[in-house]
C-alpha cells in the first residue's frame, strides 16, 4: 500500500507547518510523506524555527523554504496548523485542524512548546494511520 501524502498548511508557511513538515519526515517517514505549504510565502522560514529544531532533534531545516500548495503533490490529508488570521482556502476542506498558535516573535520556552505540541500531534496523526 503507497504511503499518504500528508501536507501542513499555514498561510505563509514559515514556521508551525515547517516545523511540521521536518518532523513528520523525522519520525513518520515509514507510515506518511510529509510536505507543507501556503497561500503566501516569506524569503526564508523562521530562524527560531530552525534553531531549535537542531538544537532538539538535530533537525536540519537550513534546506526547506517556502512554498505555494501548488507546489507540492495533491494531499491525502490536508491539515490547517491553525491560522491565528484564518485559514487558507485550499480547494478543499481540511481534514484536521490543529489549532497550534503562531509561536513566531515568541521567548524560546513558548516555541519549544509548540514545537512538542506539533511532535505530539504527528505520533498521534501516525498512531491513527497504522491502526
Amino acid at each position: 500500500m503507497a504511503k499518504k501524502k500528508v501536507a501542513f498548511i499555514c498561510v505563509h508557511n514559515s514556521c508551525r507547518s515547517q516545523i511540521a513538515e521536518a518532523l513528520g519526515k523525522h519520525i513518520a517517514a515509514d507510515v506518511f510523506d510529509s510536505y507543507s505549504a501556503g497561500t503566501k510565502i516569506k524569503p526564508q522560514i523562521n530562524q527560531d524555527a530552525v534553531r531549535l529544531m537542531k538544537q532538539l532533534y538535530g533537525i536540519d531545516m537550513q534546506q526547506q523554504y517556502s512554498k505555494l500548495i501548488s507546489e507540492i503533490p495533491v494531499p491525502d490529508i490536508a491539515i490547517s496548523m491553525g491560522c491565528d488570521v484564518g485559514c487558507p482556502y485550499i480547494g478543499r476542506d481540511f481534514d484536521d485542524n490543529w489549532e497550534i498558535p503562531d509561536p513566531t516573535g515568541m521567548p524560546d520556552e513558548i516555541f519549544k512548546r509548540v514545537i512538542s505540541q506539533i511532535e505530539k500531534r504527528i505520533m498521534d496523526l501516525k498512531i491513527k494511520l497504522i491502526t
